[in-house]
């Protein structure tokens, strides 16, 4: 192998195979070994939608420093088999001058993934592994990029050994033993793709999924019940909380359908529990008239929406922002409540728990926008800062003498919410218009003030600073939401080092939209570039509903299934800036 070039500061790999053939579990053993020698990254999994089966990818970028997104191509793609590869490989486009290797005896390479300038080098992956005993493909594939990306092989062990301990020191063996072999096939190979050293580590970092972060935040906010019905990119939500819960003493049930998990949590939370489901858009949808009910009975409750590509069930596995309309505007009536939406795997954390916060303070619904790119995606990150606020619901006092008025009418549009069973606390909680102590009522009266009630409450509240964020100068602006956030950044900060002031915004709070502070964020903007994973540009359509954009606003919008990227989002700039 030529000398290593340590020069570089990032690197993308692709490791592919059939369900089963452990391409997943060799990207996530490498990310976590670049982890532990101080590298950064993302690790992406890409499958198809079948139960079982079918076609896994593992899609990674590791770097010397924090990365948000992955690259627009990869340097390196290992492929285990090619079985239904055509279903996936336009997920994993090769660099130009970029390296894959595959096994001869799996067939030969897809005419899709390569070009004049793509090398290509034969590994005979199920031979090498059939000669150590007990050896696995995957296992090989992950000694070919340690090797050529320069990742040593003591902290591959060390996972490795973590992972197998449980299956004696003969499978750990083995495991080591292929790794050897594919470093040492990888050095035959003539190439190189090794980062940069990192520099000393000072403190452990985080291994999360946004799905984990999701459910970290909302233990941290209090939560101790949720309730939800497994769906496809929510599930793992609900795997972190089970055990997390039981361990605090909370609980989580698994319900026969999304139409119960919302009508348990809303149950438990007018029991005095702050408590959460997770679903996605199908979820969603059935949940709406319960979520109503929770406006219009003022019950505290997190809804997290972990968005795939839709209408229908769509593309379960795939990412996409087109639940934005459903979530603000999806409601039957005027039923003022609130939409967030993280902007990092890491802020999934943070997002959570100030959506509980939220919800309990407001005695509202609050429905948190993460996505499958979010949810799913696995980053090595700095340990997020601890944030100060907890749950804080405005309780009933019983005072002698003095009637209990549940949805009395206050300053603030917020009333003292009594437990069940509380002396003197006696309320109908139900979704018919009611007078202040929640007898149902026809009257005209009773339904303005109650609707002008729950509309105060929530447009009264402060907000504070964590609408969004803004980051750059400069009179050319990328607004933008949610997930799409770390592509944008990226794209701000490659024109930045070209010489082009960009600006970026990009929104956490959704609704109520956060005008004012928009205003301040876009002040001098010349031109406005909204980008958004969506096909009919909801973002878009939802911030001129609120907000007069500049007259030089453009959107760059797409559908799911393929992420729009830094790159692209850049060349946009480019190309608007010379015209």
């Amino acid at each position: 192998m030529a000398p290593l070039d340590t020069s570089l500061e990032n690197v993308s790999f692709a490791i592919v195979g059939s369900g089963g053939a452990g391409a997943i579990t060799a990207g996530s053993v490498i990310q976590e070994a670049a982890g532990k020698i101080g590298w950064y990254g993302v690790l992406v999994r890409s499958v198809g939608p079948q139960i079982r089966g079918g076609e896994a990818a593992a899609l990674v970028r590791l770097s010397t420093g924090p990365a948000e997104c992955m690259s627009k191509d990869f340097d390196i793609l290992v492929a285990i088999d090619w079985k239904n590869a055509d279903r996936f490989i336009g997920d994993m486009p090769v660099a130009k001058g970029g390296l894959v290797i595959a096994d001869p005896d799996a067939g030969p390479v897809p005419g899709a993934i390569t070009d004049a300038t793509t090398m290509v080098e034969n590994c005979a992956l199920k031979a090498l592994a059939k000669d150590i005993p007990g050896g696995r493909e995957n296992m090989i594939a992950i000694g070919l990029v340690a090797g050529l990306i320069g990742l040593p092989i003591d902290p591959l062990m060390q996972v490795v050994e973590t992972r197998l301990a449980s299956k004696g020191e003969t499978v750990v063996a083995s495991g080591r033993a292929c790794i050897e072999a594919g470093m040492a096939q990888a050095a035959g190979f003539g190439r190189s793709y090794a980062l940069k050293t990192p520099p000393p580590k000072t403190a452990k970092r985080w291994l999360i999924t946004g799905n984990e972060a999701v459910g970290l935040g909302a233990l941290r906010a209090g939560v101790r019940f949720a309730a939800a019905y497994p769906i496809t990119p929510a599930t793992e939500v609900l795997e972190y909380l089970a055990p997390a819960l039981a361990e605090i003493g909370g609980a989580l049930v698994q319900a026969e359908d999304e139409l119960s998990s919302i009508n348990m949590i809303i149950g438990a939370s007018y029991g005095g529990c702050p408590s959460i489901t997770a679903t996605s858009g199908p979820g969603l949808a059935l949940m709406m008239e319960s979520l109503g009910l929770a406006v219009a009975a003022e019950v505290p409750i997190v809804v997290v929406d972990v968005m795939r590509c839709g209408p229908s069930t769509g593309i379960a596995t795939k990412s996409e922002q087109s639940d934005l309309n459903m979530a603000v505007y999806g409601f039957h009536g005027d039923a003022p409540h609130v939409v967030v939406a993280p902007l990092s795997v890491a802020d999934c954390l943070f997002t959570t728990q100030w959506a509980v916060h939220m919800a309990e303070a407001l005695q509202t619904p609050v429905i948190v926008l993460s996505d499958q790119s979010l949810g799913q995606a696995r980053v090595l990150i700095e340990r997020p800062a601890d944030v100060a606020f907890m749950a804080r619901r405005k309780t009933y006092e019983a005072v002698e003498g003095q009637d209990y008025s549940r949805y009395a009418l206050t300053a603030d549009g917020i009333s003292a919410m009594a437990i069940p069973g509380q002396t003197g606390g006696q309320y109908t909680a139900d979704g018919l218009t009611h007078t202040i102590r929640g007898t149902p009522s026809s009257k005209k009266s009773d339904q303005k003030e109650q609707m002008d009630k729950r509309e105060a409450k929530i447009d009264g509240f402060d907000f504070g600073d964590h609408w969004g964020l803004t980051e750059g100068t400069g009179d050319t602006v990328i607004l933008t939401w949610g997930s799409m956030t770390g592509p944008a950044r990226e794209a701000m900060q490659t024109l930045s080092r070209e010489g082009c002031a960009v600006r970026l915004v990009s929104l956490r709070q959704i609704s109520p939209f956060p005008t004012k502070a928009l205003g301040e964020a876009l002040k001098g903007a010349a031109r406005v570039l909204v980008v958004e994973q969506t096909h009919s540009g909801q973002f878009h359509r939802h911030i001129r509903a609120h907000y007069d954009l500049p007259a030089g606003t453009r959107r760059f919008n797409r559908e799911g299934p393929y992420l729009i990227g830094a790159d692209e989002i850049a060349t946009h700039i480019r190309d608007w800036n010379s015209r």
